[in-house]
């Protein structure tokens, strides 16, 4: 049982080594994307209420879809740059 756990330990030793390295490469972008889309999207909230007042349900759709997309992003992108 013993040469079970310590043939493990070197496996878990590069496991915890490689982990940073995806967090660099691919996590940290799609948190920085994230974040600068949930600070860019409510700039086009606004225009959308202003010119067409949700008058008609294709606008109306497109408003509620920024809206969630505004969230998303917001929950993905809250831990951007976060120490």
């Amino acid at each position: 049982m013993s040469s079970r756990t310590s043939g493990l330990t070197p496996s878990l030793e590069r496991l915890d080594v490689s982990l940073p390295d995806v967090d660099r490469s691919v996590v940290a972008p799609i948190t920085a994307v994230a974040f600068w889309a949930a600070v860019a999207l409510p700039f086009l909230h606004l225009p959308l209420l202003l010119a067409t007042g949700l008058s008609s349900e294709p606008y109306a759709n497109a408003f509620v879809a920024l809206l969630v997309l505004n969230v998303v992003s917001l929950l993905v992108g809250h831990s951007h740059y976060r120490d």
